[in-house]
C-alpha cells in the first residue's frame, strides 16, 4: 500500500478534525475554534494518506506558547525549549500497519536536531497501553505523571532527546 506524508492544507481540515474527534479518549475532542487555534500555531501539521484517503496526522507545537493544555503547561514549567507532540492520530482502518512509525520517522527527518527534546503524554487513566508501548519502542522515556484535577484521569509524561 502506498503512503504519502505531506504538509496539511486547508482542504484537509474537515477530515482531520473528524479523525481527531473519533479518537477520543486517546486524544481530546476539539471544537472547530480550538482546532483552528492549533492549526494556526502548529510548528508541524502533517497528514499521511493512502489510496483510501486520510490514514493519520501529526500536529506539533513549539515551546513558549499560551496554550490552554494543562499537559503542555506541565512541560512548560519544567523545560525552556521543547517540541510538543500535541497529537498523533492513526485511522482505525489502518492501525498497526506502520502508519505511526512512518509519521514519526517523517517528523524526525523534518526536525533533525532542531529541538533538544520532543515531549508528549499518554493516557494512564483511561489506559492506552498500545500508545505507551509504541512510544517506549521509538525511544521515549517516562519523566512524570500528571493527575487530572478530577482524579479520574491521569497521563504519563514522556520525552525523547533529539
Amino acid at each position: 500500500m502506498t503512503r504519502h506524508i505531506r504538509d496539511a492544507v486547508a482542504t484537509d481540515h474537515d477530515a482531520v478534525l473528524a479523525l481527531n474527534n473519533s479518537a477520543t479518549p486517546h486524544v481530546n475532542a476539539l471544537s472547530e475554534v480550538k482546532f483552528a487555534w492549533l492549526v494556526e500555531h502548529a510548528e508541524h501539521f502533517r497528514v499521511c494518506e493512502d489510496e483510501a484517503g486520510l490514514a493519520g496526522f501529526v500536529l506539533t507545537l513549539r515551546s513558549g506558547l499560551k496554550y490552554w493544555s494543562e499537559n503542555y503547561q506541565w512541560f512548560s514549567a519544567r523545560y525552556d525549549d521543547f517540541l510538543y507532540l500535541d497529537r498523533v492520530v492513526v485511522a482505525d482502518r489502518i492501525r498497526g500497519q506502520g502508519v505511526g512509525r512512518a509519521i514519526y520517522h517523517d517528523l524526525q527527518t523534518l526536525i533533525g536536531a532542531q529541538w533538544p527534546r520532543i515531549v508528549l503524554e499518554v493516557n494512564l487513566r483511561p489506559a492506552n497501553p498500545a500508545s505507551s508501548a509504541f512510544h517506549e519502542h521509538v525511544g521515549f522515556r517516562h519523566v512524570g505523571i500528571r493527575e487530572h484535577a478530577d482524579g479520574r484521569e491521569a497521563v504519563t509524561m514522556m520525552e525523547r532527546a533529539t
